[in-house]
């Protein structure tokens, strides 16, 4: 369990504080519009009422106390750069923070951002590879261009073993998991057999993925 400060309760924030409510994690959500903060009371740990950008208010948080600080207001850029500065000068062991454009990351990265989301452009990222392809199931995309595919099982693997299709050396992919009536395999063996209900997780450079299951 970890110790979160959200500060910004928009809808990106408001899905965050739910999701790290239902991991069993601390969280302080900050806003400084008060109907904002009261939607998120009944699944969080605590909250504010503050203006982020101003250090007293900061200060009186505890900044350096939380293990993690992230940054989700999305209506004004300059208030979300402030916020990050300020965290970082007040201590903040880590700070993630949201950004919609390239320009915005470097800016928030050079004055106090660990990391940077881009929740927009990733979910449409999520939504073109996902539904463009009819055999992908899921998608979860990793730094250097590496990700993680859930893809149907090919027609040409059914029947054969991880051994046989040597697919490490020949497409330089890993199986992760084969998933069966919804439920995930994870110990893969060179003599596991692959079935046609069966669905893979695989992970590998993005650009190996897509040439070995013909994803374009």
């Amino acid at each position: 369990m970890k110790s979160v400060l959200l500060i910004g309760l928009g809808r990106f924030g408001r899905h965050v504080a739910e999701e790290l409510n239902k991991l069993g994690h601390e969280v302080m959500a900050v806003d400084k519009d008060e109907e904002r903060v009261e939607d998120v009371m009944s699944y969080v740990t605590s909250a504010q009422i503050g203006d982020s950008t101003k250090q007293e208010f900061l200060e009186t948080l505890g900044v350096s106390n939380y293990d993690l600080c992230i940054v989700t207001i999305s209506s004004n850029f300059q208030s979300s750069l402030e916020t990050t500065s300020l965290l970082k000068e007040l201590g903040a062991k880590f700070v993630v923070s949201r950004a919609a454009r390239d320009v915005q990351a470097k800016f928030l990265l050079r004055n106090g951002a660990d990391k940077v989301v881009y929740p927009e452009r990733q979910l449409a990222k999520w939504t073109a590879i996902r539904y463009s392809s009819d055999h992908i199931l899921d998608y979860i995309e990793l730094e250097d261009d590496y990700a993680i595919f859930e893809v149907d099982m090919p027609v040409s693997w059914i029947g054969k073993t991880v051994g046989e299709l040597d697919i490490r050396n020949a497409y330089h992919i890993n199986i992760m998991a084969i998933r069966t009536n919804g439920s995930l395999e994870m110990a893969i063996k060179a003599d596991t057999l692959l079935r046609a209900d069966q669905t893979l997780l695989v992970l590998g450079h993005t650009q190996d993925i897509k040439k070995c299951f013909r994803i374009w």
